[in-house]
This record gives C-alpha cells, sequence and structure tokens, in this order.
C-alpha cells in the first residue's frame, strides 16, 4: 500500500468516525471536559477522571487519544485497530450499532485534546462543544512546534479549544502560565484559575517531597502539599511521583471538583487514595542494585526536560544522580539550541549523563560547554545500547532520570534495569503488542 493510499484510508476512516461521533453526542448530550496545553495534558486528564468518577459515570481518552482519530475513539468507547483493516470495519460497525440501538452511555467525558499540525483543534471544535475547557500550560518553546509557522501558531491553535466552551461554560487555567494569564482575562466566559501564586483561585503552598527508608537507604516516595481555595487548607499527598510540576495537573483536577460543586473534602480524599499517575510521566520505579529511577519516558521537550532534571536536582539521595536523555522531536527551527541548552541545564545537575540518539549530540555539547568532563558522558545510538550500558553501571543509591521523545523508545532502557521487569505491561508505557512489534 502507497503512503498517498494509506493517508487517504487514514483520512477516511477519521470522517466516518468524527461522523458517528458528533451522533453519539447528540443522543446522550454527555457533560464535556476538555484538556488541551502543550505539557501535562494525559496526566491532567487522569486526575479529572479520578475526581469525577467519584461521582459521576465517567469516561477518559485512553492513554493519550487526543488526535483526529484518538477523539472520536474515546467518544465512541472504542480502541485502535492500528493497521488491521477488518479491525477497523468492526470499530465503524460498532458505532453503527450504538446510534441505532439504546446504550448506558457516561455522564462525562474527559477528553484530551492535542495538535499537531494548525487546524487541528479548530476542526475539532467546530462539533465538539465542552461544558468545562482546561488549558494546562504553554511553554516558549512547546512540543510538536515543528509544523507551526511559530509559537503563537501553537498558542492560537490552543486556544481553539476555549473559543470551543459552551457559552455557560467554564475555562480552568494554569495561573502561573503568563500567556494564559493574559488570555484569560479576554474571555467571556467564566474562568478559574489554579497554580502556585496565592493570586490564582485555587493553589498549592507548601511542596515538599516525601521519603521512605528502604534497605538502608532513604528514597524518594512521592509529594505532598497544602491545598488553598476559599479559605480551605487541606493537606494533599501524591505517591510514586515527584516534581512540582505534578502539582499543576492535581490542581487542574481540584479546580474541576470545584466547577462541578463538588465536597472540596471530598475531592482532596478521592485524589489521594484513587489517582493512580500515567506511566512513564516522572514515575517512581524500584531498579536494580536498590538504585531508583525516575521513569519519564513517555515524551519530551525542553520545558518538560527543564522540570525534569530540576526535579533530580531537588531530590536527596547518598549515590549519584544520572540521566539518560534521548533526541526531543519535532522542535523544528528550536532544535539544535533547545539541546544544548539541556545539555548546559544537565551539566549542573548530574553526575553522569547518558545521551541516545542523533540531535542527542547537542545535549552532549552543551553539557561539556556546562563544565561536564569527557569521562562523565556516554552516548549511544539506540535505547537498546544505552540499557545494557545502564544494566552493568548502576549502583545502589543511583538516581537515574530516563527521559526521550516517543519515537526513541527509552522506555526499553527502563526495562532493561527495572528491578521487577515482569511488571513492565504494568508499570510501563507503550507495552501493547502493536508499540513491542516497532
Amino acid at each position: 500500500m502507497t503512503q498517498n493510499l494509506k493517508s487517504w484510508c487514514k483520512q477516511v476512516i477519521s470522517n466516518i468516525l468524527a461522523y458517528e461521533a458528533r451522533w453519539l453526542l447528540r443522543k446522550h448530550r454527555p457533560k464535556i471536559v476538555a484538556v488541551t496545553g502543550s505539557v501535562g495534558k494525559t496526566s491532567t486528564k487522569d486526575a479529572i477522571y479520578t475526581i469525577l468518577a467519584s461521582a459521576y459515570r465517567v469516561r477518559k481518552s485512553e492513554k493519550s487519544y487526543n488526535s483526529e482519530t484518538g477523539l472520536p475513539l474515546t467518544i465512541l468507547g472504542r480502541k485502535s485497530a492500528w493497521l488491521s483493516p477488518w479491525g477497523w470495519t468492526k470499530v465503524i460497525l460498532a458505532g453503527a450499532s450504538d446510534l441505532l440501538f439504546p446504550t448506558k452511555y457516561p455522564e462525562w467525558l474527559v477528553l484530551e485534546v492535542g495538535a499537531d499540525r494548525p487546524g487541528d483543534i479548530s476542526k475539532m471544535m467546530k462539533w465538539l462543544k465542552p461544558d468545562i475547557g482546561v488549558l494546562t500550560r504553554l511553554p516558549e518553546v512547546p512540543v510538536h512546534i515543528e509544523f507551526f509557522p511559530d509559537r503563537e501558531g501553537v498558542v492560537k491553535e490552543k486556544m481553539a479549544l476555549v473559543h470551543g466552551v459552551k457559552k455557560d461554560g467554564i475555562v480552568i487555567y494554569n495561573f502561573d502560565d503568563e500567556t494564559l494569564r493574559e488570555r484569560a482575562q479576554k474571555l467571556t466566559v467564566r474562568t478559574l484559575s489554579y497554580g502556585f501564586s496565592p493570586e490564582a483561585d485555587i493553589y498549592a503552598s507548601n511542596i515538599q517531597t516525601l521519603y521512605e527508608e528502604a534497605g538502608g537507604r532513604t528514597r524518594p516516595a512521592g509529594i505532598s502539599f497544602k491545598l488553598n481555595t476559599n479559605g480551605q487548607i487541606i493537606p494533599i499527598r501524591i505517591k510514586e511521583v515527584v516534581g512540582d510540576h505534578q502539582v499543576y495537573c492535581v490542581l487542574a483536577a481540584i479546580a474541576v471538583g470545584v466547577a462541578t460543586e463538588l465536597n472540596i473534602v471530598s475531592v482532596a480524599e478521592e485524589i489521594q487514595t484513587a489517582l493512580v499517575t500515567p506511566p512513564g510521566r516522572l514515575k517512581l520505579i524500584l531498579g536494580i542494585k536498590g538504585a531508583m529511577l525516575l521513569d519519564d519516558t513517555y515524551n519530551s521537550s525542553p520545558a518538560a526536560l527543564e522540570a525534569a532534571l530540576m526535579t533530580l536536582n531537588k531530590l536527596e539521595g547518598a549515590g549519584r544522580k544520572v540521566a539518560v536523555l534521548g533526541d526531543m522531536l519535532e522542535l523544528g527551527e528550536y532544535t539544535i539550541e533547545a539541546h544544548r541548552q539541556a545539555g548546559r541545564l544537565a551539566a549542573e545537575t548530574l553526575d553522569y549523563l547518558v545521551a541516545v540518539g542523533l540531535r542527542a549530540k547537542f545535549i552532549v555539547e552543551g553539557a561539556l560547554e556546562g563544565g561536564m568532563k569527557v569521562e562523565q558522558i556516554k552516548s549511544f545510538h539506540t535505547a537498546l545500547e544505552a540499557g545494557k550500558f545502564l544494566d552493568s553501571f548502576i549502583e545502589s543509591g543511583d538516581l537515574v532520570l530516563i527521559k526521550g521523545s516517543q519515537g526513541m523508545r527509552l522506555e526499553r532502557v527502563v526495562e532493561e534495569v527495572m528491578a521487577e521487569p515482569l511488571r513492565a505491561g504494568e508499570l510501563l508505557c507503550r507495552q501493547e503488542p502493536e508499540w513491542k512489534a516497532r
């Protein structure tokens, strides 16, 4: 099958799914929360689902189903058929059946909305009308900027979601993001803000890393903070993840709880007891030889990598601080400088750097410029090579950050050095047979 034919087939399938999804929404009229931004969408979506699911029948986007195909699949409650023509036929027929016959449909949909190219969100907003729009963050160098003319093009596309929100709906936004704060002031719909600033409607204070004793060593175990809203202060503890930026995802979800008039104390309890953060988003995983892995392998961008390195820098531990950093893809003209800047930041943080991929050579250049020595750096072409090296290099007490863009497949590094590789399917991203075969 030629590439043009594949693209045509994909577009035809997307159009049919969108048509079915549109009519299914008209049939059942669920409430909709739509989440977009350049970082933190999936973690925010999962946190929102956790809160709403405590009171309603809710469906969320599976994994990162946020494209013109993934979004309709979520609305239809179906999974991707990948490259199977018969599989897609069954998905389409099932969607038609749901339209024709009575079905029990969710009261709320929590949808992740992404944009790889100009027009992606604008096109979806022609038929998707969210009750709540959530904006996470729009950093200076957004991910997927390669196919946009500039940053403003990305911002405009993300803001298209806001303009699709119903007139009586609400927009929830990150107050600490200057761009979003400025744009929110011009909106005519109701808004609710969250952040670390006391000026936000809902804000976090006293953010701390939680530690636990294991094997005679102290290791990170989660994060805690104080939630401040409407004069109330509630302590929150989240296990198995680290990083101040993770708090934003929880705050956005709590804001949705406030917007839907759920009891704030119950919301706080639910987020602590029921939230399961998604794989590959700075998850804490026990490594071999008593090392602790910071698995951030789902994707990478300049802002997300900076946050991950800053998190590693703040963590306490008796061992070495090591990072396996892969290429950041789809950065266009920002590619070289973004990787060099990552290297300079790595030099301030790490004892050892393991670079993976062609573009990662610029991370190495930046690290050397930042003062790292040649003997502190190793470079590899593939994740498998890096994993084999790390297997022999890692030591007890090491804190090891592993991060790269999706195409770098750095979850393979984690699988090589995790203490319980038989749990890879449960703990790591991209463990479906289709991904494993690539």
